[in-house]
């Protein structure tokens, strides 16, 4: 069996190398493909020839060792807690193991084949490790470091240990279908591993308690070094050694010290191999759970909404746009789940009283401020691409929207109005939380009336850019249909990612050249009212700004009004 899939392995890699070639015959994949390239060369393999030059470059270089220099013998300690969490977290967070994830063909042609269960589960490992190794070595070549033996080495550790967490999280899946199992033996011997996490929580629970009971670290360096203090030895440095040993490899200084690491991690691999071969009795429960779950996910994600009251009622009359905005909202509320965005929102509002109750010393509240800051930006900046509840959405029923008695310029902005709506929401919720302590905080020395009109412009210029990306998105979406994906398509390859990476710059390229009328307009006021009014003219300066930016965006769609009428149904791919 390891030979058939070894085989299978080979051809699924060469078949798809030939598919992504082929199409490269058309533009937009040749274009894509070349500005791929030129991504992750200048990214990643750029970086091996100009990090040897200058010594600033040499001191600057920032490895897991140099990251583990004031704490070295404690570093493997840290991650293996991180580790640990990231176990515990497994067994109660739902999920499905990806390598659970049989195909149809799979489950047609191997389920039925004269193949034990165990080989069914070697033949899905062995699958794993092109993408596995590929993960390892982008995590190598996206390590700043001096030297290629650096990067190759953590390449091989970063590869064993997500081999480790690929197979582990396979045992979870297998032990979670059999812990309500009738047969007893089997029902104890999926309980088993649970009791030993359980166990091993309470003893490491009690060893941070031992070491931060004592009062609050002054830095957190101090905390770090009493942490790794803490589970280093007795017995939470007992229960964590298989994680420790998971981390090893990457903090390891010599030659033997790494391989005498890198064989504790494969030592960790076997054990967890082992464990995973003998809970095979749950496979087809599990695989089939599994795919069950994965099409009611795609089921869900294509077409299937909850039918239920939404409180939305569109009148009876108005602007047209407004059909389009309710026909989203309802579509929104209808496909996402209200009790996680509560559960959601209570720990944002949890989080944000803790940072509040907390002092600055500790940093809390800067580093809250740093995420809501983060959070802002990436709303306003980002967050246009990935929300599609607009054109890129609906023009999958192109055929249907045709039929529609409605001007075409208030199809474009009806459907800008609903996603405009929510990134504002965002981005204003993001940026209020960074005025409260990101102000206190990182900018504390900055004067209160000049983070408050600072504040107030951002809010004012957030719609206005929000709204701008959208309609060169759309715009995108009905000049160019063929390189923008419709509804949840993520298409895969080099090609792919350049086409996305090309439509990421011309669409910022677009919103400078947007923004520059106003900003020069704001700029004049700023400049004509500064004098009198000091730090709130920055106010009147973003309203002069959004205002140039709106009429833009209303003239663009009106513009946009012929694109549509022309656009042919065949132009516009449908989903894979």
């Amino acid at each position: 069996m390891i030979a058939a899939s070894l085989y299978i392995v080979v051809c699924s890699a060469r078949n798809r190398a030939r598919m992504r070639l082929r199409r490269l015959r058309e533009p937009r994949y040749l274009v894509g493909a070349i500005a791929g390239a030129a991504y992750v060369y200048f990214s990643f393999f750029a970086r091996l020839r100009t990090a040897r030059v200058g010594p600033r470059r040499r001191s600057a270089a920032a490895t897991p060792i140099v990251l583990a220099s004031a704490m070295r013998a404690g570093a493997a300690g840290l991650v293996g807690l991180a580790l640990f969490a990231v176990t515990v977290a497994a067994w109660v967070l739902p999920f499905d193991s990806g390598l659970l994830a049989f195909s149809d063909a799979e489950i047609q042609f191997l389920f039925p084949a004269p193949v034990s269960r165990r080989a069914l589960l070697l033949h899905r490992m062995i699958r794993s490790q092109i993408g596995l190794l590929f993960g390892g070595a982008i995590i190598g070549i996206a390590m700043p470091s001096v030297s290629g033996y650096a990067r190759l080495r953590t390449s091989i550790a970063m590869w064993l240990l997500l081999s480790i967490g690929k197979v582990y999280f396979t045992g979870i899946s297998l032990a979670r279908a059999t812990l309500a199992s009738r047969d007893a033996r089997a029902r104890r011997a999926a309980w088993l591993p649970v009791g030993v996490l359980g166990a091993a929580s309470v003893v490491i629970a009690a060893a941070l308690y031992q070491a931060l009971s004592s009062g609050a670290p002054p830095s957190m360096r101090e905390l770090l070094e009493r942490v790794a203090a803490a589970i280093g030895t007795g017995a939470a440095g007992l229960v964590l050694w298989p994680f420790t040993t998971m981390a090893r490899p990457i903090f390891a200084v010599g030659v033997g010290e790494y391989l005498a690491a890198l064989a504790g991690s494969a030592l960790v691999l076997a054990a967890t191999i082992a464990w995973v071969l003998q809970t095979d009795a749950a496979l087809e429960e599990a695989a089939a759970a599994a795919a069950e779950r994965r099409a009611m996910h795609s089921a869900t994600q294509a077409s299937a909404y909850r039918a239920s009251r939404t409180g939305l009622t569109l009148a009876e009359g108005g602007r047209p746009e407004a059909i389009f905005a309710w026909k989203a909202a309802t579509q929104t509320l209808r496909s996402v789940d209200r009790r996680n965005m509560l559960r959601l929102a209570a720990i944002v509002i949890a989080l944000a009283a803790a940072a509040t109750s907390l002092g600055r010393g500790n940093g809390v509240r800067a580093l809250a401020g740093s995420f809501a800051l983060a959070a802002t930006a990436f709303v306003i900046l980002m967050a246009p691409q990935v929300l599609r509840v607009d054109m890129r959405e609906d023009l999958r029923h192109l055929d249907v929207l045709k039929t529609w008695p409605v001007r075409a310029a208030a199809i474009v902005r009806g459907e800008l109005v609903w996603p405009g709506a929510i990134l504002t929401a965002g981005a204003w919720t993001a940026l209020a939380l960074a005025e409260i302590f990101a102000g206190t905080s990182l900018f504390s020395r900055v004067r209160l009336a000049w983070r408050l009109s600072a504040g107030a412009a951002v809010a004012i210029l957030a719609p206005a850019l929000v709204f701008a990306q959208l309609t060169i998105h759309n715009a995108a979406a009905l000049l160019f249909p063929a390189w923008v994906p419709l509804g949840h398509q993520r298409p895969r390859g080099l090609d792919a990612m350049g086409q996305r990476l090309i439509l990421l710059g011309a669409t910022w390229l677009l919103l400078i050249v947007s923004v520059i009328p106003g900003a020069i307009a704001g700029a004049i006021v700023w400049f004509a009212l500064g004098p009198l009014v000091g730090p709130a003219a920055v106010v009147p300066a973003a309203l002069v700004c959004a205002a140039a930016v709106a009429a833009e965006v209303l003239v663009a769609t009106e513009a946009l009004g012929p694109a549509y009428e022309s656009l042919d149904l065949t132009a516009v791919e449908r989903p894979e």
